[in-house]
């Protein structure tokens, strides 16, 4: 049965985002079907115990577009509404997209 129930979340691709304190996964995963579906999950460390608190979302691909759209509708509220102050985070030695020859971190473009 172990092999059922690792088909079950077979993890297909995985992508992390490391914004200041916290860490964002976002996972593309298989069901027994062969259905994928997305797991987002937010880490962030807590100060008192060192202990990771996590929160996690299932999106499934009947929502994506409806998902999409609301983020999209949120994400330009929020920029039309409100000055957004662009952070400017360490590059961290472990992220893709870090070259330790030139010292310089590639961003990806999270614009909607």
């Amino acid at each position: 049965m172990g092999d059922f129930e690792n088909k079950e979340r077979e993890e297909v691709f995985s992508k992390k985002v490391r914004a200041g304190k916290r860490t964002y996964f976002f996972d593309v995963k298989a069901t027994r079907s062969d259905d994928y579906y997305v797991t987002i999950t937010e880490s962030k460390k807590r100060f008192e115990d060192g202990q990771f608190i996590k929160h996690k979302i299932f999106l499934y691909k009947e929502d994506f577009e409806k998902f999409a759209e609301g983020l999209k509708d949120v994400v330009e509220y929020i920029k039309s509404n409100q000055e957004v102050v662009e952070k400017r985070y360490e590059p961290n030695f472990e992220d893709a997209g870090y070259s330790e020859d030139n010292k310089v971190a590639q961003r990806d473009d999270f614009s909607f």
